[in-house]
């Protein structure tokens, strides 16, 4: 099926929980109906609150270098994601997950969010969504030093194995094709450390990552 935003909506909305929250807003027809009845025919209207998806996603995504390529369809998830999920929280990355990520890409050198502090504020109630190629040199997984841009005091691959300790519904989203895996050394380092749960950025990749978050 053929990627756009009205498709990547519909894979998402596998992930869904609904609950009524929030002020009364939206009709409720069955009550108007029994109420109206029970009235002798004089119209009754009854509210309720509206129903909206209950469940809460971290979204991160990998921006920059070989991601460019990419900018269009993850442009497309980004908007299908902010309509399809009311508790989202999203966060950019480069390459690999470090010790710190940012909202803003035009100040990703002077507003850095600690991970440390994400991990702490966001419950592990919450579905974890990498998006990223995965594609870097081993050593930016494996080693202290290893990232591009900066010093980073410890692995990348030991800041995955936190968030996959804490949020026990994460998954990977790899715009790359699928069949390319396998010869790159680090998608597979990084398929691992997430558990298998690696999918490509395809309709059916993205409903079976849904599926995967809502088990």
């Amino acid at each position: 099926m053929e990627l756009g935003t009205r498709n990547i909506k519909m894979a998402l909305r596998r992930l869904r929980k609904f609950a009524r929250t929030g002020r009364e807003e939206e009709l409720d027809m069955d009550n108007t109906i029994r109420s109206t009845a029970h009235n002798g025919g004089m119209l009754d209207i009854k509210m309720q609150p509206e129903r909206k998806n209950t469940f809460k996603v971290l979204l991160f995504l990998d921006i920059g270098g070989s991601m460019d390529a990419h900018v269009k369809i993850c442009e497309e998830l980004f908007s299908a994601t902010r309509t399809e999920f009311k508790h989202m929280q999203s966060f950019y990355f480069h390459n690999f997950i470090y010790e710190s990520v940012w909202k803003d890409n035009r100040r990703r050198m002077t507003e850095r969010i600690p991970t440390w502090e994400v991990l702490n504020r966001y419950a592990q109630d919450y579905k974890v969504v990498f998006v990223g190629d995965a594609t870097m040199a081993p050593y930016e997984i494996t080693h202290a030093g290893g990232s591009v841009e900066h010093w980073n005091e410890e692995p990348g691959a030991h800041w995955m194995v936190r968030f996959t300790e804490l949020y026990d519904k994460l998954v990977w989203i790899n715009p790359t094709p699928q069949e390319t895996w396998e010869y790159s050394t680090s998608v597979g380092m990084t398929q691992k450390l997430v558990n298998g749960a690696m999918y490509p950025l395809t309709i059916r990749g993205l409903e079976e990552g849904m599926n995967t978050l809502s088990k």
